[in-house]
């Protein structure tokens, strides 16, 4: 360690690298990142999707998790859509149809990305994005200027006067805390009632109504200044901002003694400063202070130093930190935490990203000549996986243009809580102040925040285990008696693209699994449970394939922007298209087919099946791992007690359940253990209806059997479904069912314009995603050559390439052209 002294008793130390702790594992963390061709959709399109997966501590692509769940999630905090995405060495892709018959209305949504194993650390690595899906011709021709209770839209949150007033302001002490007569940064952040930045001004008071300084936001709403607290005095902030009544904010208190971390770049050097008052320097003068430097929950340096002034320098090693955010802690003595201070190190990247287009200008319908290229600095190929979306601008030129994007994400806003506004600005270069306004940003989000703080472990058996394939399981247990059978041979055949057969011996919990199976699409299975003689013995109980969805909490209240005016010119400029081309939007045919499926699947020509309730299964349903919790989302006052009865509140017995009016499930002579391995069955996508009555009308159609409330069940699978077997020990000896793997991702439509063969072509000749490919992979030689066809309208289009190299480098590369006639 070099140390060289400065004047006023302060020190430079330049630290190298050690790591003088104990070697500890490294758990494997997942993170997740989504890019989109876009990020708002026209009701009836479709959204396209590619999945990154990297190791979370170096960015690398990490094949570890192999199933990845993409859901589509309402503002009312509904699953609409699920899809279960196959990823093979960290990538996957897919799409989500957009549809009203899929119950995907206008409105505000969010992509939500998860593995089973990511659930081991909490929702903050959890990948979450947010989306909006437009309706161009029921509301562009409104002429109201404020959205009203007749025209606005549904999952969408018009805010009101109070709100749109509603200013608060927060201010971040550097390091954590103020100390008094020790100089200070104090960074502030000023939202409205939704979490957007405002700009704002103001002044500092202290306790004698006295000017200390002034202060004014510097980019989104934020902003620093600095403040020396002096003893017995405490300081308030009178504050105003353009529409908002000015407001009065006290500072936070100073404490007598303590210790802070500074972060500044002085010429160039990035220098940490700790500071302190003399009090505090005398209380720690027998015992060294230590600093620890970590990324991403990893220790990278640790050093003590002796507090022999109220003032020392450091100068922060960046070469031998990686890139991104690093935290900063400050210990005392007894180490314990003092302060803390987040820093981002950037560094050059030795990678070039090339994407151009043959021309800069092109005829509609012309065919465009696109070249990427990935190399370092020398010209030699750099492996990585890119996607690319070529998308309409419809007359906005900066929609979306700071969003998020895979640099962001995985540099930054995965390492600190809560969303951050245009995160896609902090890493544009063209932004000159970028840097200097991250830095803010971690004073601010970052204080005290920060994602990685608590160290992320995992106990040697997790609650949720890495998910390699698609499992079939479940356990045999004897008919009457929760008594495991041990020693059957479990035989599975799987038709899906091929036929395959497997064998399975039940353990000494009578539990079996055929683990890491590949199935795409619907797939048909049948198991049978022999005993050692080879008969059929025993009863199966299967465990669900996938894992049911994670908790959706609250979403956050977001104001209503159909009336923003970039939203508005968008959605004007896609009507005057779609009705100059005579392009209707698919959604509403799926309107109509939507109707129809209800119409069918409600008539019934059993007089029994006249319940007094009734619940019908269609698209807008959300998604369910089991039949139990769909059971208890269509029927309120239904208890589904451990999966070990089924029975309506207040009811003493459990329900008379009824499957596809073939058979009769009487807890009474069954027994509840038969009738749950019957319901586990079932899957939740081949339910049609369910129809339910807890009243004296149940016991007029079924007797004693129905005392306590019949519910009755139609699925899709009533032609070959083993409930009609009329062995009913056979029905649980054998299972023969439909069941869905990994959803099949579509290949993106690219027709060929200078023929236009039919409808399809001609729609998709004036369509918002020109052109997508989630897998856009340079040769050998790091080039790569791509086509495809303008559409038929005059517009400026932009092209986004994101991707990451082989070594982790993430990459965003943007570029645009026009369309002309």
């Amino acid at each position: 360690m070099k140390k060289i002294l400065i004047c006023f008793f302060t020190v430079i130390l330049t630290i190298s690298s050690l790591f003088s702790q104990e070697e500890k594992t490294i758990p494997d963390i997942e993170k997740i990142y989504v890019h989109t061709d876009r990020n708002t959709y026209v009701a009836g399109e479709s959204l396209w999707y590619k999945a990154y997966m990297v190791y979370a501590y170096n960015n690398v692509l990490y094949n570890h998790s192999n199933i990845l769940y993409v859901e589509l999630i309402s503002s009312d905090s509904k699953i609409m859509l699920r899809n279960t995405t196959k990823l093979i060495g960290g990538l996957g892709h897919g799409d989500f149809k957009l549809t009203d018959a899929a119950g995907v209305k206008p409105g505000k949504y969010q992509i939500r990305a998860y593995t089973n194993w990511t659930r081991n650390f909490g929702k903050d690595f959890v990948f979450k994005k947010d989306i909006e899906v437009l309706d161009v011709f029921n509301e562009v021709t409104e002429t109201s200027s404020e959205p009203t209770a007749a025209n606005s839209e549904t999952n969408n949150i018009d805010s009101t006067a109070s709100e749109k007033e509603t200013l608060k302001v927060q201010f971040f002490p550097e390091g954590g805390s103020l100390i008094q007569d020790v100089p200070s940064v104090v960074a502030f952040k000023a939202v409205d009632a939704y979490g957007n930045p405002i700009k704002v001004q103001g002044k500092v008071y202290d306790s004698n109504n006295e000017l200390v300084t002034f202060f004014m936001s510097i980019h989104d709403g934020m902003g620093v200044f600095q403040l020396q607290p002096e003893l017995g005095k405490t300081y308030y902030a009178k504050i105003t901002a353009t529409n908002h009544p000015d407001i009065e904010v006290p500072l936070p208190a100073a404490d007598s003694k303590g210790i802070l971390l500074s972060y500044s770049d002085i010429k160039g050097r990035s220098i940490i400063t700790i500071k302190t008052n003399e009090a505090t320097r005398l209380a720690h003068a027998e015992k060294p202070i230590m600093l620890r430097y970590k990324s991403r929950g990893l220790l990278y340096f640790e050093e003590k130093l002796e507090l022999s002034s109220t003032k020392l320098l450091l100068e922060l090693p960046q070469a031998e930190l990686p890139e991104g955010i690093s935290q900063i802690t400050l210990f005392d003595g007894d180490l314990k935490p003092q302060s803390e201070r987040l820093v981002y190190v950037e560094k050059s990247k030795n990678v070039k990203v090339g994407l151009t287009t043959d021309k800069t200008s092109y005829k509609t319908q012309e065919k465009v000549t696109l070249n990427i290229t990935s190399t370092d600095n020398s010209g030699v190929a750099v492996p990585a996986s890119y996607s690319l979306a070529v998308t309409d601008l419809n007359g906005s030129k900066d929609l979306n243009n700071n969003e998020s994007n895979i640099s962001s994400y995985f540099l930054m806003e995965s390492d600190i809580k809560g969303k951050v506004h245009n995160a896609g600005y902090y890493f544009d270069t063209n932004n000159p102040a970028r840097l200097q306004h991250l830095d803010v940003l971690l004073l601010t989000q970052g204080w005290r925040d920060f994602l990685w703080k608590q160290e992320r472990k995992v106990v040697d058996n997790p609650d949720f285990k890495v998910e390699k394939g698609i499992n079939i399981s479940g356990h045999v247990k004897h008919l009457f008696l929760p008594k495991p059978i041990v020693g059957n041979t479990i035989s599975l055949t799987l038709f899906n693209k091929s036929i395959g057969s497997l064998n399975e011996i039940t353990d000494s919990l009578g539990m079996f699994n055929f683990d890491n199976l590949d199935i795409t699409g619907k797939a048909r299975i049948i198991l049978t449970t022999k005993n050692k003689r080879g008969k059929k013995n025993g009863m199966f109980v299967l465990d669900s394939i996938f894992k049911s969805p994670m908790y959706v909490g609250a979403m956050p209240k977001v104001p209503s922007v159909k009336f923003s005016p970039e939203i508005k010119s968008v959605k004007q400029n896609i009507y005057k298209k779609y009705i100059e081309f005579n392009v209707m939007p698919e959604n509403v045919l799926n309107e109509i087919e939507v109707t129809g499926k209800k119409q069918v699947v409600g008539e019934d020509i059993n007089i029994h099946s006249k319940m007094a309730n009734g619940y019908v299964v269609d698209d807008s349903t959300p998604k369910f791992a089991s039949v139990f919790e769909l059971l208890e989302y269509a029927i309120p006052t239904l208890e589904v007690g451990n999966r070990e009865s089924i029975k309506f509140t207040r009811n003493p017995g459990a329900a008379l359940i009824l499957i596809d009016q073939n058979r009769l499930l009487d807890p009474q002579q069954e027994g509840s253990d038969m009738i749950i391995a019957m319901l586990t069955d079932i899957q939740p996508e081949d339910v049609l209806k369910i129809e339910y009555d807890n009243s004296s009308v149940s016991t007029m159609i079924y007797g004693n059997q129905g005392a306590n409330g019949s519910i009755k069940i139609y699925t899709t699978n009533n032609s070959n479904s083993n409930f009609g077997n009329s062995n009913p020990k056979e029905a649980l000896q054998t299972i023969n069912k439909q069941i869905k793997g990994y959803d099949e991702g579509r290949v993106f439509y690219s027709p060929n314009l200078e023929i236009i063969a039919d409808s399809k072509d001609k729609n998709a000749s004036i369509r918002n995603t020109l052109y997508w490919n989630p897998y856009v992979h340079p040769d050998k030689t790091g080039v790569l050559e791509l086509h495809y066809y303008n559409t038929q309208v005059e517009t400026e289009v932009k092209l986004s390439l994101e991707g990451i190299t082989a070594n982790g480098i993430p990459v965003v590369v943007k570029t645009m052209y026009s369309i002309e006639k």
